[in-house]
């Protein structure tokens, strides 16, 4: 393929995606600024791997909204309507719920809260990589990307319960092994 035909692939992938990709981070990331960043790394990100990979990228939207949702976890700027997931039992609802509220209100960041996102959002994705891939990638889609288990069994062929269940088997895993961290944050002892 012509450097001409992979400019003109690039633009229009570009085009057809900009505006769903702005409006996907701009949801996650309070700062406009960053927001832009964030978009321009994604399409940087985009093109290098165009150049540099000899086998092309087969699903370009999942590679796009993957790259995406990786670069604003980087970054550690994560809205509150993606806290973590709360369910499991009464009083540790309660400590979930109030875990969420510190680290995820945005109406005064403070530089605490910065940090303490910062390393929540470290320690979750090395919890998150030690799940089974298919336990990871339910959890990611349904929690961080908010897509529906429906959904997203119609693009990948998976029935709606196993997706449900990969899920819960993930908050399982990732509950327990960010318990430590959820009572150091809020002094809980």
């Amino acid at each position: 393929m012509s450097e001409q035909t992979d400019n003109k692939n690039v633009k229009k992938i570009i085009t057809d995606h900009q505006s769903q990709l702005k409006s996907f981070i701009r949801k996650r990331v309070s700062n406009k600024e960053d927001a832009e960043d964030i978009l321009q790394d994604v399409f940087y990100q985009l093109v290098k791997a165009i150049e540099n990979t000899a086998s092309p990228i087969e699903q370009v939207t999942a590679w796009l909204y993957r790259v995406t949702r990786n670069t604003i976890i980087n970054k550690g700027k994560k809205r509150t309507e993606d806290a973590f997931p709360v369910s499991g039992d009464d009083e540790e609802d309660g400590i979930f719920k109030e875990f969420s509220e510190v680290l995820f209100n945005e109406d005064n960041p403070t530089p605490e809260t910065e940090y303490l996102r910062s390393l929540v959002w470290q320690e979750l994705e090395i919890a998150l990589s030690e799940l089974p891939p298919e336990q990871r990638e339910a959890f990611e889609l349904m929690e961080l990307d908010g897509l529906q288990a429906k959904e997203i069994a119609q693009t990948t062929g998976v029935p709606v319960n196993t997706l449900l269940s990969r899920k819960h088997y993930a908050v399982k895993h990732l509950r327990k092994r960010l318990e430590g961290l959820y009572h150091e944050i809020l002094y809980i002892r």
